[in-house]
């Protein structure tokens, strides 16, 4: 495939976004904070954007069951009919078998409180050879009539894996993979595949989960970021300025990149802190703890993230 990204843009359309939600803690042990987690969902969703639930932002394989039901309880029960996706998470160990039933059940929780799943990898999953792959993802969309896929970088978790290009291409031929999310953190990686997606299968979603590349909306991705829980109302003001043409998208871009690029700094994953300390900085959760099993950030972060917040617009910040 030819690589040009100049032809890919795409000015003016209008952008699909999902924002991962963070699970806020009300002390440094892990005892959620159930009411600041239920505002973020309304306040995501009021905003516009989708609200993704059990996600690598959620600490999903991090939680047990009985919180990861929850998780799915409270957000439907926040939202209403609106829409949600949510995180299919089987947790398994290196050399372990393709859990088909471990999915299956995942689907199901999600499916029966009306949630799109989002299939995370696991080692059984990913350890396959390529052939095997496929014949899993096609044994899930027998199970559910419509899924979104998940490509996660090693830098997020060690059980993610970037597929080669031909197994993406073998994904986008499976009817009820609607899109996938992909997490590579790699401009030509994406770009590629949205080469091949308007080629094979032109309704078929690329999600960017490039959170140092926020702008690949620009060329035809849509997106599910962690990034966006940092600020789900800005997201969406820079989502309509892209559709309408206005200039003013790419001052806000610049100013949501820039977020992005220090709070995404290695450790990687330990930017669900930076995602706490930042909602706690705009008055909407009382505590920036992280989960007690997820790496921290320092202090001195604190201020960083004050002098991010002081660039945004006045309307927003709290």
């Amino acid at each position: 495939m030819t690589l040009d990204p100049i032809r890919l843009l795409r000015p003016q359309r209008t952008i699909e976004g999902i924002s991962a939600i963070l699970l806020p803690f009300l002390d440094e042990v892990g005892t959620v904070d159930w009411h600041g987690f239920r505002s973020h969902v309304a306040r995501t969703a009021e905003a516009g954007l989708v609200p993704a639930v059990n996600m690598d932002t959620g600490y999903v394989n991090l939680l047990d069951d009985p919180t990861r039901e929850r998780v799915l309880d409270e957000t439907r029960g926040t939202l209403g009919s609106g829409r949600f996706v949510a995180g299919a998470f089987v947790g398994d160990r290196p050399g372990s078998a393709f859990d088909r039933d471990g999915y299956a059940r995942q689907i199901e929780s999600i499916e029966l409180r009306g949630g799109t799943p989002v299939v995370f990898q696991s080692y059984g999953l990913i350890e396959q050879d390529d052939a095997a792959i496929i014949a899993s993802y096609r044994e899930i969309g027998r199970i559910t009539g419509r899924f979104i896929a998940f490509e996660l970088g090693s830098m997020f978790a060690p059980f993610g894996r970037i597929y080669p290009i031909d197994v993406y291409r073998e994904l986008m031929n499976i009817p009820e993979c609607i899109g996938a999310k992909h997490s590579s953190l790699r401009r030509e990686d994406e770009w590629l595949r949205l080469i091949l997606r308007d080629e094979v299968r032109p309704d078929f979603r690329v999600y960017t989960g490039n959170d140092l590349a926020i702008d690949m909306v620009m060329y035809g991705s849509d997106y599910l970021l962690g990034l966006s829980t940092f600020a789900p109302d800005l997201f969406a003001r820079r989502d309509a300025l892209w559709a309408s043409g206005d200039a003013g998208f790419y001052e806000l871009n610049d100013t949501l990149q820039y977020l992005g690029a220090f709070v995404f700094r290695p450790p990687v994953p330990a930017y669900k802190h930076s995602a706490a300390m930042f909602l706690k900085l705009r008055g909407w959760i009382g505590l920036d703890a992280t989960h007690p099993a997820n790496l921290t950030r320092p202090d001195s972060d604190r201020e960083v993230l004050r002098a991010i917040l002081n660039r945004l617009p006045t309307d927003i910040r709290g």
